[in-house]
């Protein structure tokens, strides 16, 4: 199974690029002397035309597999019930005209992506950092896309600027993807009584899903739950960008919630930074096999925060902001994002959450 969450928006410093993935994140930059030679600025390719290219690129990757959702939605069927449904160019070069139905997929899920980006995007410039337009990178995963990466060419003046960057991509994701998912509900229904064996299948429910359907049902009370759902692709492109969110608000390293973390405090994000890749491979073995990635990502040098040589402390409404961060990242994390892929599971077919996600 693939999952894209990881890659969601990798930055760099100057000195050396963070790693990006389905699943790697983005790196902050340390503060250096005004007197440090800065980035040459990049010509109109590589300012304008590459993001354009790589965004065109994944207009046609996320249409293609959201055209193969949309199909299996209407013939009432999960998003993916065989393999080819994760690469479904065969099925479109056969089908043309079913390019239009990946639309409402390619739309919500690249809405997401890019509001996210654009949040860091925005906090760069509110503090006059050197950053890229967002570079959005197609892949053959679940979304069609990697996730979107933006590329910061100058460095952080404060800890108050590590808050800002760090955390404003979260909080527009986060919306973005709330709103994504309140519209798929709506525009879902019950799955059949004996529906096809879907191949990936979405394991526990976020909060914020919880909620939301919670809400919704006062409106609606036919609006079935999360567990009981035939997704419409824009629920899948929801539940995508929540669990993008909480990948990148994991409080370590260079994550979004590592930048967060060391606003706050940079002896807490060095501890977290070498604690959690221990945590995420136990997760691994437990809850899903993806977080023994994210955790091997964790011990890359390069993964390490910068320090920011700046004196000045971080302000009481960035601490705000740092709590409404932790708050968005229990609302957004759920440790089996999918069902059925533990290592113990793999390996050894014993499933340590039998009972536990029926």
């Amino acid at each position: 199974m693939r999952a894209d969450g990881p890659i969601v928006a990798a930055r760099e410093t100057p000195r050396r690029e963070a790693p990006a993935l389905a699943s790697a994140e983005r790196s902050s930059e340390p503060v250096a002397q005004a007197t440090e030679p800065r980035d040459k600025a990049p010509g109109a390719l590589g300012r304008i035309g590459i993001p354009l290219i790589l965004l065109t690129l994944s207009v046609v990757t996320t249409t293609a597999n959201g055209a193969r959702f949309m199909q299996n939605f209407l013939d009432g069927m999960p998003p993916v019930v065989r393999d080819s449904d994760l690469w479904p160019w065969p099925w479109l070069i056969a089908h043309p005209e079913a390019w239009v139905l990946g639309l409402a997929f390619s739309g919500a899920m690249l809405g997401i992506l890019l509001i996210h980006e654009y949040g860091h995007y925005f906090a760069c410039k509110a503090h006059g950092i050197r950053a890229s337009l967002p570079w959005v990178l197609p892949a053959p995963t679940l979304s069609g896309t990697m996730g979107a990466v933006i590329r910061i060419r100058s460095r952080m003046p404060s800890r108050n600027a590590v808050m800002d960057v760090g955390i404003y991509g979260p909080l527009a994701g986060y919306v973005a993807s709330a709103l994504a998912v309140a519209v798929g509900f709506v525009l879902s229904y019950h799955a059949p009584a004996n529906p096809a064996h879907a191949i990936v299948r979405f394991g526990g429910e976020p909060l914020t899903i919880r909620i939301l359907h919670h809400l919704l049902l006062q409106w609606d009370p036919t609006i079935p739950s999360f567990s009981n759902i035939a997704p419409h692709p824009v629920l899948v492109a929801g539940w995508i960008g929540l669990f993008i969110t909480s990948l990148n608000l994991i409080p370590g390293g260079q994550f979004d919630g590592g930048h967060v973390l060391y606003a706050i405090s940079p002896r807490m994000n060095r501890w977290a930074t070498k604690a959690l890749p221990l945590m995420l491979f136990v997760a691994g073995m437990v809850f899903w096999v993806g977080w023994m990635l994210w955790g091997a990502f964790m011990l890359i040098p390069a993964m390490r925060h910068p320090e920011i040589r700046n004196p000045q402390p971080l302000s009481r409404g960035r601490v705000v902001l740092g709590v409404v961060g932790l708050g968005v990242f229990l609302l957004t994390f759920t440790p089996w994002p999918f069902d059925h892929g533990s290592l113990m599971e793999v390996l050894l077919h014993v499933d340590p959450l039998a009972g536990l996600t029926q």
